[in-house]
Formats: structure tokens, C-alpha cells, sequence
């Protein structure tokens, strides 16, 4: 079967068919800004006239909380004009194939799971470190998706009860203190001012403000790897994402995870499918379901 999938974020939207994890017919084009929802439904529309009679099933990987079929955020405000947007009820407006939705995250974590053992690996995650933090849970072999699609929000969870303000309006999430733009809202106030990419070259230089920096992050993920494995026992956690995959920050996750009781530690590996988890992910999991 041959899959539409479409990968939707807040600055762009990729398409691309893809069959037996092979990608071809890619397109890529800006995410409407201006008039929210119709714009939205419009650029669907053509997206998929454009590859009209090429496809068997459409799936979605999407910036946001899908939620019975509707698109929203834990801070609404988030997805502009497109907080509580009908992406099912849109996408059926264009084509009458089946249609199957999931978050990015938990596109990229039916990716990265694809390939492993369910026997060895019955309980699994997947965990972004990025311009924000995120995942998915893969338990008994089966993704959580339902009944509201937030399973994997893991950013969202407790990091430090005195710590900053997140965007959802909790005082110390993990995002607030572990993701890029948490490492930024500190490193743009130092006397000599930089952005992620630079703290991480500082960082791999030895530099101790740098250094403290990435490692309070680091120790963030490492603290939310340990509460997943011990409410859920898990036996395996990829992370991925531009703060997760930055030259060093993997190794230092695990040395704060090692650092702990034994009931805490499981198997950590990087992300292996980069900007096309979501596509590749989406489809795999829709395929599954259909």
C-alpha cells in the first residue's frame, strides 16, 4: 500500500508518498500563517490533488494534540488560527482514502520502534530534545494515542518545582528547564550572549558557564528518563532532536542516569530517522491500523 503522508509543523508542511519506508514524490511548502483555518484547508486540498491516484491511505504526522480527529495544543495560543482545527474533517473534504493522525513525536517514535524486537522490547519511548521537549510511549508493543492523544507530553512533566514559568502555564516543566529554548532564554543573557548551537560548541571546549548549562538540561532528561522507567518499566529510550543529538549531549545523559540505582538504568540509543521520523512514522503506524 502505497501511503500520502504529510509531516505538519508551524513554519513548514512536507508531503511525500512513501512505501515500505522508502520515500519519493517529496514536496515541502510554507505552513499558512494568514487566515488560519481556510488557509489551511485550501493548502490541503491542493496538497493532495497534487498527488491525486498515487496513493491508497493518507497519514499525518502534526505539530500540536490530536484529539479525535481535532488539531490543539496545550496552549492553544500556540497554533494561532489554528487552535481547534478539523484536520480530519478537512482532510476528508479532499479524498475519501482512510485517514490516520498522530502527533510528530509519536509519528517519530513508531519509527524508531519499527525495527525492534516487541518480544525484547515490549515497553519503549522515544524522547525530542529540540526547540521544545517531547515523545512517545510505546507500551506492550502498542503506541498511546488514545483517549485524548497527550501520552508522551513528556516535556510537560515535573523538573523543578522553583524553576521558570513553561509556555502551558506550569512553573518548572521539563521544557522549561531542559530544551533549547530554555538553554537560550539563559545563554542570551550572558555578558557574551550566544545561541544553543554556539553554548554547545562552548560547551564541547571545556567552558564552565556552557558546561553547567548543557548539564543541567542533560541531568533534566536523565531525572525523566528514570521516572519512566520506573512507572513503566521500560527497557529501551531513543532520543533525538537538535538539543538530543548535539555532539556530546547523549553521553552525558548517561552518565547522570548511571549515576543512579541500578532500577533506574535502561538501554539509551540516539534517533536514527532525522526529518523524515514523521513521515516515515505516520505512515508505518496508519498502515498498522488500517
Amino acid at each position: 500500500m502505497r501511503c500520502l503522508a504529510f509531516d505538519i509543523g508551524g513554519t513548514k508542511i512536507a508531503t511525500a508518498l512513501v512505501e515500505q519506508n522508502q520515500i519519493s514524490a517529496r514536496k515541502q511548502i510554507a505552513t499558512p500563517q494568514a487566515e488560519g483555518a481556510e488557509a489551511m484547508h485550501h493548502a490541503l486540498g491542493e496538497l493532495i490533488q497534487a498527488y491525486q491516484g498515487q496513493f491508497d491511505y493518507v497519514a499525518v504526522a502534526s505539530t500540536g494534540i490530536i484529539n479525535n480527529g481535532v488539531l490543539t495544543a496545550l496552549n492553544p495560543k500556540n497554533l494561532g488560527g489554528l487552535a481547534e482545527f478539523p484536520l480530519k474533517q478537512s482532510l476528508a473534504r479532499h479524498t475519501d482514502k482512510p485517514i490516520g493522525l498522530l502527533n510528530d513525536a509519536q509519528a517519530a517514535t513508531c519509527a524508531e520502534y519499527q525495527h525492534e524486537d516487541p518480544q525484547a522490547v515490549p515497553n519503549f519511548a522515544f524522547i525530542t530534545v529540540s526547540t521544545g521537549v517531547g515523545g512517545g510511549i510505546i507500551l506492550n508493543g502498542k503506541l498511546l494515542t488514545e483517549p485524548h492523544g497527550v501520552a508522551g507530553h513528556f516535556g510537560h512533566s515535573l523538573a523543578d518545582p522553583n524553576g521558570a514559568i513553561c509556555g502551558c502555564g506550569r512553573q518548572g516543566c521539563v521544557e522549561a528547564v531542559a530544551s533549547g529554548r530554555a538553554i537560550e532564554a539563559v545563554s542570551s543573557q550572558w555578558e557574551n550572549p550566544c545561541d544553543p548551537k554556539t553554548v554547545f560548541e562552548r560547551f564541547r571546549q571545556g567552558d564552565p558557564q556552557a558546561v553547567g548549562l548543557v548539564e543541567k538540561s542533560a541531568k533534566a532528561i536523565a531525572n525523566l528518563i528514570a521516572d519512566l522507567r520506573i512507572s513503566l518499566d521500560l527497557q529501551k529510550v531513543v532520543i533525538g532532536g537538535s538539543v538530543g543529538l548535539a555532539g556530546g549531549y547523549l553521553p552525558l545523559v548517561q552518565q547522570f542516569l548511571n549515576a543512579m540505582p541500578t532500577f533506574y538504568h535502561c538501554e539509551l540509543a540516539p534517533a536514527q530517522f532525522g526529518q523524515d521520523a514523521g513521515l516515515i512514522g505516520t505512515a508505518y503506524w496508519t498502515k498498522q491500523q488500517l
